[in-house]
């Protein structure tokens, strides 16, 4: 028997918009822009899927923000001494007395010399409660050294004392110097970044690109400067310095000295790609049309890649930060008066200190998280510029 079944009628769709051929039919039905983002717009895509780089980046952008205002945020100068609270220790925030709520405020210390010991002993007298004051009108102080003012972001009660981080030998608050540091220690890597990719991006690029003696001698070189121990190198730089600069040229000394001892791996690195990159037809091409060796460098094969020197300086910051903080600890580094986190854990550098005094050790932290926090953002990056990801 026949089947006498009919086929259904087709229905036709004539889409009314313009023809597009850029764009990508999805199986949702509509058009994706994958090929027409640009390199960085796909970074950025993978990038925030990396949630503790993306975190990182955050804190690290908040960080660089406010050492542009650490005169504000901190509640003290930072050599403003108080001579009855030295060696105190860290005050507790509390928001209750006496079962009514205050709000932020510390109580009162008093002090009483352990004549055994000789050892100052602090205690909490809660019979004085002590706001703590926000947007507040403190010690005086020039904003860059250049506007005078007294605003600050927290400050003691009136006629009291606030040292949330303790205070040092010199009855210094710890945490407003922290705040101060910030400033130095992280600005000298940033520096220190830069000097070591100009000298790597330029030595690197040119023993790549011409290869022949050029290449020969430079990779001697490195290899000569990698066959000395990093800590011994470090000492014999920085006593070359003479006692009697300035606090503005041994800051520049460091950062030069930094920067002169991390040139080489990343001078490897660009001298690598560079020996692959520079036998393409596009760097031909340029030869061909009179461009020079800077230009065909400079324009056509280091963008290349340059999402690998992006996350290379991010993993390149932190050993700038924490080889500041080395020399200055071993006292070869930054000296007072100016004050860095390396500067800072000088006061903590014997074993009965440490035991006596453990806040000391409290610059220790930023350094860590600023570690960290470059170390996952490095990892962010790299895996974002990675094309096969």
């Amino acid at each position: 028997m026949e089947n006498n079944v009919q086929p259904a009628s087709l229905t036709h769709f004539v889409r009314q918009e313009p023809f597009d051929p850029y764009a990508v039919e999805t199986d949702r039905g509509g058009t994706s822009d994958l090929d027409q983002a640009s390199q960085l717009r796909l970074m950025w895509w993978r990038f925030r899927r990396h949630k503790p780089a993306l975190i990182s980046g955050i804190l690290l952008i908040a960080a660089y923000v406010m050492i542009l205002f650490v005169e504000f945020l901190a509640p003290y100068r930072v050599h403003t001494r108080h001579m009855d609270y030295i060696y105190a220790p860290p005050q507790s925030v509390h928001l209750f007395h006496e079962g009514s709520f205050v709000g932020p405020f510390v109580y009162g210390m008093s002090m009483k010399l352990d004549m055994v010991t000789l050892q100052r002993v602090y205690s909490e007298d809660t019979s004085k409660v002590q706001p703590i004051r926000f947007f507040c009108r403190g010690e005086n102080y020039h904003f860059w050294g250049m506007v005078k003012s007294d605003l600050h972001l927290v400050c003691p009660a009136k006629e009291g004392q606030m040292f949330l981080m303790g205070t040092d030998r010199l009855g210094r608050d710890m945490l407003s110097r922290i705040i101060y540091g910030a400033r130095i220690s992280l600005t000298i890597g940033l520096l220190g970044v830069t000097t070591s990719f100009v000298l790597g991006i330029i030595i690197g690029g040119l023993a790549g690109y011409w290869g022949g003696w050029f290449d020969l001698v430079t990779q001697r070189v490195i290899e000569m400067l990698h066959s000395i121990p990093s800590i011994p190198l470090w000492l014999a730089l920085a006593a070359i310095m003479p006692a009697d600069w300035s606090p503005l040229l041994i800051y520049l000394g460091i950062t030069f000295i930094l920067g002169l001892l991390d040139w080489t791996g990343l001078a490897r690195a660009v001298r690598s790609k560079l020996f692959s990159l520079r036998e393409e037809d596009y760097v031909l091409a340029a030869q061909l049309m009179g461009a020079g060796s800077a230009r065909i460098i400079g324009r056509h094969l280091i963008p290349g890649f340059m999402s690998h020197l992006i996350a290379s300086a991010t993993l390149t910051i932190p050993s700038m930060i924490l080889g500041e903080t080395t020399l200055s600890f071993l006292g070869l580094g930054l000296r007072p008066p100016i004050t860095s986190w390396g500067v800072l854990l000088t006061e903590a550098r014997t074993v009965s200190i440490v035991a006596l005094y453990p806040w000391l050790l409290l610059p220790v932290v930023p350094v860590i998280f600023v570690i960290l926090a470059f170390n996952f953002l490095g990892d962010g990056l790299r895996d974002a510029a990675d094309p096969y990801k």
